[in-house]
């Protein structure tokens, strides 16, 4: 039989070491959040309806969006094993300049709708991080500001060709007076995608005050007192408001942009210039033809065209074929460190956030921005070690293999003929 003693008064007291309580509010939720779909369920908590569908929506029936995330979650991992891994290095070289993580943030759209500090969280967090930061041409803060937020990271400009092509010189020459050293020049929007989500919201910009965003107000009211009590949103891009988003976007964009707007562009900015928004094969050689510095492999999140091709399976052809030439981003779909490493496996060279920044913003504003930012950087050392490499130049095809899901179906014939053979 087990011999039984009554315990140590000694050994009892190293058992009740309790931890002391953490009094700021904010500060406990974000340290419960080990991941970002964690601090995802607390954006959705406390933000509006209409703002967290904004952010969480995408196009029409939502299928890209999907398709993108599920791509991330059907591969496997190949680890190495007894490699030193003591030490990893997730430093990246990209666009002339060091990132100390292979991710920046990626251009999001009305941001200060999320949560009040907007742009300057994010950038904030950022130029802490050691990561780039990108402001969208439909940002709600000024590109001066970012700046000042942001004053000696790497700031990057995304920039939207509208039908009042002065309007996105004019950005051009202020977002390189301000040292901004990189351009996004995004090519995946000459009209608004059918976002139903806002529709059905009824959500425009401003929002409006009616009886149902009031029922949804009350158990958030830090938010609308936000909004309320802060400065009003502007947009340096768009001379009026009051309309939906993609009301907005098809007054302002111009489905007439061409490869000659490029060209424009391009004798104007000074610094590297990206192409956004590339989807084929073909386009992504062309443009290595051109001799743009980098493309990124993007269907805007899912929000312009439904059942767009899948950006990270999209990669690997891509990578093979012009990753010499330039340089290949990619985004859509990225929710988790591990998400990222596979990219960098399959020949990213870096990668871009955008909902898993924001959901971190909403969540806890400038806090909740380093929060996604430290627990993306944990999953991504993890990941690196239990794979067995060091540097993320180690990475390599090797690495990770893309489970097959969805086939084209000639490449089922092809499949199928071989197999007759």
């Amino acid at each position: 039989m087990m011999k039984r003693q009554l315990p140590d008064a000694r050994e009892l007291a190293q058992l009740m070491r309790f931890k002391a309580p953490t009094l700021d509010a904010k500060k406990r939720r974000l340290e419960n959040a080990l991941t970002v779909a964690d601090l995802r369920a607390i954006a959705q908590r406390r933000t509006p309806k209409a703002a967290f569908d904004y952010t969480e929506g995408a196009a029409e029936g939502e299928i890209s969006i999907a398709r993108a995330r599920q791509a991330f979650e059907d591969i496997e991992f190949h680890p190495s094993i007894l490699r030193n891994v003591s030490d990893v290095d997730t430093g990246r070289d990209v666009l002339g300049g060091r990132s100390a993580l292979p991710f920046g943030i990626a251009p999001t759209g009305f941001t200060r709708l999320m949560q009040t500090e907007g742009e300057t969280a994010g950038a904030g967090a950022a130029g802490a991080a050691g990561i780039p930061f990108t402001l969208s041409t439909l940002g709600t803060t000024s590109i001066e500001d970012v700046k000042a937020a942001n004053p000696t990271g790497r700031n990057w400009f995304q920039l939207y060709v509208m039908k009042e092509r002065e309007i996105s010189y004019a950005l051009v020459h202020r977002a390189a007076a301000a040292g901004f050293d990189t351009l996004f020049f995004t090519v995946d929007t000459p009209v608004a995608g059918a976002r139903l989500r806002d529709t059905r919201n009824g959500f425009s910009i401003p929002p409006q005050l009616t009886p149902r965003t009031v029922i949804n107000a009350i158990p958030r009211p830090e938010w609308w007192i936000n909004f309320l009590t802060t400065p009003p949103l502007s947009f340096a891009s768009l001379s009026s408001t009051g309309g939906t988003v993609g009301e907005l976007l098809d007054s302002a964009m111009d489905p007439t942009i061409s490869f000659a707007d490029l060209d424009i562009i391009r004798e104007m900015w000074p610094g590297t210039i990206v192409v956004k928004g590339v989807q084929t094969l073909a386009d992504a050689r062309s443009l290595a033809d051109r001799g743009v510095d980098g493309i990124v492999l993007s269907n805007h999140g899912g929000r312009q065209l439904d059942r767009a091709p899948i950006p990270f399976r999209l990669l690997p052809s891509v990578a093979r074929e012009v990753g010499a030439d330039l340089e290949v981003h990619v985004d859509t779909g990225i929710m988790s460190g591990a998400d990222i490493v596979a990219a960098i496996a399959l020949g990213a060279r870096f990668t871009l956030i955008g909902r898993a920044y924001l959901y971190g913003l909403m969540a806890g504003g400038r806090a909740g921005v380093d929060r996604t930012i430290g627990i993306l950087r944990r999953e991504i050392e993890r990941t690196m070690k239990l794979l067995g490499v060091a540097t993320l130049d180690e990475l390599g095809p090797q690495h990770v293999t893309q489970l097959a899901r969805l086939t084209p179906v000639t490449q089922q014939a092809t499949d199928a003929a071989e197999s007759v053979e």
